[in-house]
């Protein structure tokens, strides 16, 4: 996925946990598939996740997640991948890594929902309650900022896409979105990336979110989230 990421393979996962956490050596060790592009996933025993960074900007969320992930899951109302130990640097993995528990379910594909209004209900119900969460001591969320911050990597972007994409309408949606008015309340508690790939369903209501990886304090805006048509394939674990 990336030029410069760091390899892992089953050998490397089975020889991190029996060096680290032996009493969960002998469970068996698997990849899992993720649309996901900053860890990679292998499933430990039936029921937990071993989740490694392959990319060095992916090291610090470790620590963000194993920190409060245990804080923010008490106030939801969906299951979320709290960390139930954090591995360290071995067997030539040069970065902290987390083992969590196994979240079933599938990922929603605007082909295979049942019923979008409840899934859209139980997904404002998780925003909702997210935003209600003390913010305070919070870590600042990366995606939460005002668009203007953001204004030159848009432009770059859009403009890597000429010939590809309407690059004047892109502009156009980009500016109109910048004169929007700022956020002026208070920094709350946002996931930063409801996207598919980080949703989890049962029975066609929410019944997980995962990949808290840039959770943290600042605007509400970046809460927003769509229903991409993707595989519907499921991806239960973080990405």
């Amino acid at each position: 996925m990336h030029d410069d990421e760091v390899h892992t393979d089953v050998e490397l996962v089975r020889s991190l946990v029996a060096t680290q956490f032996p009493n969960w050596a002998g469970l068996s060790v698997e990849p899992v598939e993720s649309s996901g592009t900053d860890n990679a996933i292998y499933r430990l025993g039936d029921d937990m996740t071993v989740r490694l960074p392959r990319i060095h900007w992916a090291v610090e969320n470790v620590d963000r997640e194993f920190e409060w992930l245990p804080r923010l899951a008490s106030h939801l109302h969906v299951k979320v991948p709290v960390p139930l130990a954090k591995g360290h640097p071995g067997e030539g993995f040069p970065w902290p890594w987390t083992v969590c528990r196994w979240l079933e379910g599938e990922n929603p594909a605007v082909d295979a929902i049942a019923d979008p209004g409840s899934l859209a209900s139980d997904l404002a119900g998780f925003v909702s309650a997210m935003r209600r969460i003390d913010p305070t001591d919070g870590p600042p969320a990366g995606r939460g900022v005002p668009l203007k911050t953001k204004d030159a990597d848009a432009r770059t972007a859009i403009g890597v896409l000429r010939n590809i994409i309407d690059t004047d309408a892109a502009t156009a949606a980009w500016e109109a979105a910048l004169r929007a008015p700022s956020w002026t309340g208070s920094p709350v508690w946002i996931h930063g990336d409801l996207s598919p790939g980080n949703v989890l369903c049962a029975d066609g209501r929410l019944s997980a979110v995962i990949d808290f990886g840039i959770m943290g304090v600042g605007d509400p805006a970046s809460t927003m989230t769509r229903l991409a048509p993707v595989s519907n394939q499921a991806l239960m674990s973080n990405s």
